[in-house]
């Protein structure tokens, strides 16, 4: 089982953030919502706040993170199980720091970024969220 937390960070249009999976990842070239692995010890929300920093180079607060849904998908050698939150609040303009690209889109417009299976079902639900 693999834990894996993940955030759709809306901006003032209603566009949603996703980052797209360098070269050298697994699944490189797919787009995702900017997130990563938690760590041992550490909460869902925490791992965010570290990985955005880590990643995008923006600071955001627990209590701006609204846990929204989840995704679980077993992919061929692990289980991931991947909270969604949302956050409107933040500082910093996201910039990519780990050789991604970054892209906002309408949530109408989701489902025309290749993604991970396992952030598929997240469409609809933003889609419909939003």
């Amino acid at each position: 089982m693999l834990l894996v937390a993940a955030v759709a960070l809306i901006d003032r249009d209603g566009r949603v953030l996703l980052a797209q999976r360098p070269e050298g990842k697994s699944m490189a070239g797919l787009w995702e919502f900017p997130g990563g692995k938690v760590e041992d010890g550490e909460t869902p929300e925490a791992c965010l706040i570290r990985e955005l920093e880590e990643e995008i180079g923006i600071g955001t607060w627990e209590s701006c993170l609204a846990p929204l849904t989840f995704a679980s998908h077993g992919y061929d050698d692990f289980h991931l199980l991947m909270p969604l939150y949302a956050c409107r609040k933040w500082e910093g303009i996201p910039q990519p720091k780990e050789g991604q690209r970054l892209a906002w889109a309408k949530p109408e417009k989701l489902a025309d970024y290749p993604m991970p299976p396992a952030d598929l079902p997240l469409i609809p639900i933003l889609r419909d969220w939003l």
